[in-house]
């Protein structure tokens, strides 16, 4: 990082630009910085709403201030809601994705590894994911009924197909000079693809959890918008059948910082797993 450092700096003397933090072009900048950037990211957005909402005169029914949604959560927590709507559609998501992932990682290693694999399965996959998950919910209905298993199957289908695909990807550029040595140090196919390639791709891999996690959130959001007995998809239905637009804005918050909790936690297993990967 160093060496690169100096480099961009040794470039910018050439040209006679003066090289400054801020613009440095793929390179970190000091931590104080990142901080009170990621900072400002969050603190400007609730500053604009306090001002908006105290002083532009929109009746408080249609925007809440921010006191008037902290008070909503408090009352959702205290009311024990919050509790039982966030574990609900947690549990929904976790056995829908992980379902998706157990299915996604061997079909995605053996698509990005065999042509003749690809060539069968690339083309229906190419089509259904480009099918709406929610359209898939009036036969879900039908088959499964209205209770956990066509929530569950939602998320399934919605996250399966792209997880497949970016799985295949990350596998379809792994050098083949590693693939060679392998062979030509003795080692077998099954060698290949357990010892070679499923190492190199779990950075990759975990990468495409991250981003498809968030549409299973949205998912099992709109799943519980039309049959459920409890969700934060269900607390947000509630809320708007009775126009407490405080309620919504705090699920819309919980929702939010559910993701980007396990969004940091997918990044702290990535780099405790994989520090190979980043350096």
């Amino acid at each position: 990082m160093k060496s690169n450092t100096k480099k961009e700096f040794s470039r910018q003397k050439i040209s006679g630009i003066e090289p400054t933090v801020f613009w440095r072009i793929a390179e970190d900048i000091p931590k104080s910085l990142s901080w009170g950037m990621m900072g400002f990211s969050i603190l400007i957005p609730l500053l604009c709403w306090f001002l908006f909402a105290t002083y532009s005169g929109v009746n408080p029914t249609f925007l809440p201030s921010p006191s008037d949604v902290i008070d909503a959560l408090v009352r959702l927590w205290q009311k024990g809601f919050l509790t039982k709507d966030i574990a609900a559609s947690f549990t929904r998501v976790t056995i829908g994705f992980f379902l998706s992932t157990l299915v996604a990682i061997p079909l995605g290693i053996m698509m990005g590894s065999f042509a003749s694999i690809r060539s069968l399965f690339e083309p229906i996959i190419g089509i259904v994911r480009y099918m709406p998950a929610p359209a898939f919910i009036p036969l879900l209905i039908i088959y499964l009924g209205i209770d956990e298993p066509p929530k569950i199957a939602l998320i399934f289908i919605g996250t399966l197909f792209f997880n497949v695909l970016m799985i295949m990807d990350a596998v379809k550029f792994i050098p083949k000079d590693l693939i060679e040595t392998t062979y030509t140090l003795g080692g077998s196919r099954w060698q290949v693809l357990s010892q070679v390639i499923t190492p190199y791709i779990i950075p990759s891999m975990l990468d495409a959890f991250r981003v498809n996690m968030a549409a299973s959130w949205n998912l099992v959001v709109v799943a519980e918008l039309l049959a459920a007995s409890e969700g934060l998809g269900k607390r947000i239905l509630l809320a708007q059948k009775f126009l407490k637009t405080d309620e919504i804005f705090a699920c819309l918050i919980v929702l939010g910082l559910i993701g980007f909790a396990l969004d940091l936690s997918f990044r702290l297993f990535l780099r405790l797993t994989c520090k190979w990967a980043l350096d």
